[in-house]
């Protein structure tokens, strides 16, 4: 063999072994994992952000060996135009391709925020505005978003289902809430369409005041349906509701946790059901799913009264004078650790 040939095989055999080399260390870069801190990595992705922007990222933060590679990568499996937003948490010892296929396959990290029965709806308000990751956009109680779920109506209240909802970093507190209502109106036509016959409300909504009423009054679950059966009986005999959790709802703020008689006899207060016969404007309180199946099927009895005993359940009486008399034991003698009615939540 001439010495040019020669030349040139050897040099072709540099080539191979210089290719097969660099694919090597190529391949041995690809399939190295993260090295990720001991408790993991928050990877944040901005909307609109770019895959070659996170790889700059992650081999800045000493996460993976070549941006270079994830990018062109993502390029060309096409990968790189599927990366959801969100808020995503490195674990393990993942290699790029896998943490790659995390972000397409959008698995961010999941946040829950619960609201409870029984709370108001400017109570809800303060428990998502207290919410790190989830945004504000709600101005209020007032806000037109809220108020166009109740058209005709003073206010959105009770129209929330109380659960506990999962969201991700950069839902808003509209986003939140909107699924509540969702869930509300499933809750509320689910119970309507199973209701006892012959009930004295006037459609679903009425149902819901209702249960809203039935809510605040309730400490002990199981007396959930005999309290609606007695405000039920009280509204089929055109009696007063007469329940300080709707009268107490109508002072708002200026509530300072004393009901006082001047309260009760205040005819401007729309709330209060010791001057006003039958249900008030809006619910008080965002109800949960037993309240809203007790009130619109009650359970049966007599009982057009009740009260409390102060351990949180009622003493339930047919007529006036036995009433009376459970009110002259247990709320002319209160005992120390006295509650008639639930906090909120």
């Amino acid at each position: 063999m001439r010495k040019p040939a020669l030349a040139l095989v050897l040099a072709a055999l540099a080539l191979c072994l210089g290719a097969a080399f660099a694919l090597l260390w190529v391949a041995d870069r690809w399939q190295r994992p993260a090295l990720l801190p001991e408790g993991g990595y928050t990877l944040t992705v901005a909307p609109g952000e770019s895959l070659a922007s996170l790889s700059r990222r992650l081999e800045a933060a000493g996460i993976i060996d070549s941006a270079l590679l994830l990018d062109l990568y993502g390029r060309y499996t096409g990968l790189d135009s599927r990366i959801h937003r969100g808020e995503y948490r490195l674990t393990g010892a993942p290699t790029a391709a896998e943490i790659l296929d995390q972000l397409v396959a959008g698995a961010v990290i999941e946040y829950q925020v619960t609201l409870p029965e029984g709370i108001t709806l400017a109570r809800a308000l303060a428990i998502l505005a207290g919410e790190e990751a989830l945004a504000g956009e709600l101005s209020g109680v007032d806000d037109p978003r809220l108020l166009a779920l109740a058209p005709a109506r003073p206010s959105a209240e009770g129209l929330f289902l109380p659960e506990t909802y999962r969201y991700r970093r950069g839902e808003s507190d509209w986003a939140v809430l909107q699924r509540a209502h969702s869930a509300l109106e499933r809750e509320l036509a689910e119970a309507w369409a199973a209701r006892a016959p012959a009930l004295p409300l006037d459609g679903p909504y009425e149902a819901l005041v209702l249960a809203s009423i039935v809510e605040r009054e309730t400490a002990v679950p199981a007396e959930r349906d005999r309290i609606a059966g007695v405000f039920l009986r009280r509204l089929d005999r055109g009696m007063r509701l007469q329940t300080d959790p709707t009268v107490i709802y109508g002072l708002g703020g200026a509530f300072d946790g004393n009901l006082r008689r001047e309260h009760l006899k205040d005819d401007s207060n729309p709330y209060n059901t010791y001057r006003h016969h039958g249900l008030p404007p809006t619910p008080i309180a965002l109800p949960g799913r037993a309240a809203l199946r007790a009130a619109v099927q009650p359970a049966e009895g007599s009982a057009l009264y009740f009260v409390a005993r102060g351990d949180g359940s009622h003493v339930f009486s047919d007529t006036l004078e036995a009433h009376r008399r459970a009110v002259r034991e247990y709320q002319l003698k209160r005992r120390a650790d006295y509650r008639s009615t639930p906090g909120p939540g």
